[in-house]
């Protein structure tokens, strides 16, 4: 499903100093997996995981997304396979507190340039009522606990139908109960709805629910 052979990513910093982030990483994951990316800080993870998720491109290397590689494709290309084949979760949540949860949720539509085969509305509303927010529609993110503000950030991950979903400590900013139960659905979501998950964390205990995980460090898949 995606493919990255000797990839290399450097930041160039005071025009003197160049930071390897990445060093001829390589790697494969299978669709339907559910694999953990893991490291400690500054190791080089996230940077891995902007790169699966096609929110940048290595300096060096080759990446393929279900067997083509994207530096073969245009920019118009790239954004639209973001868009409708990754799914993202991140810490933050990154919700829009002037908009409300299923103005949230319906968000990917507005950016997508293909002919939806779904009504946005029904879907959000389909989603977010499954993940217990039914009562939520109309309330801001502001209002919700962060446990409840993560489950919206997942809806919204969904709403493409993505083949991938990528979680980026997506439990860092929840208390260990609520965290587990984000870990469990995003399994189940795995499991049942078949959709390849790639989880970025450091903590052993949140990473187990993988079933392969992926080490980093200094920079290099190890």
């Amino acid at each position: 499903m995606i493919k990255l052979v000797s990839v290399s990513k450097d930041y160039i910093i005071d025009s003197e100093y160049t930071f390897h982030a990445l060093k001829k990483a390589s790697l494969d994951i299978k669709e339907k997996e559910f694999v953990s990316i893991m490291g400690p800080s500054g190791s080089g993870k996230s940077t891995l995981m902007h790169i699966i998720g096609l929110l940048d491109k290595p300096t060096t290397g080759k990446v393929y997304v279900e067997g083509k590689e994207i530096s073969q494709i245009t920019d118009d290309e790239l954004s639209r396979l973001r868009n409708e084949f990754v799914g993202f979760v991140f810490q933050q949540f990154n919700l829009i507190s002037k908009l409300t949860v299923l103005e949230n949720v319906m968000l990917p539509t507005l950016y997508s340039r293909k002919e939806l085969d779904f009504n946005p509305k029904d879907r959000a509303t389909s989603i977010l009522t499954e993940f217990g927010l039914g009562q939520k529609l109309n309330s801001r993110p502001n209002k919700l606990s962060g446990g409840q503000q993560q489950r919206v950030a997942i809806s919204r991950a969904l709403m493409m139908k993505p083949k991938l979903i990528l979680a980026d400590e997506p439990t860092g900013n929840l208390d260990s109960k609520t965290g587990h139960e984000i870990m469990e659905l995003l399994a189940q979501l795995n499991k049942k709805e078949k959709i390849t998950v790639v989880l970025v964390t450091h903590e052993t205990d949140i990473a187990s629910y993988a079933k392969r995980i992926i080490k980093v460090k200094d920079g290099e898949v190890i």
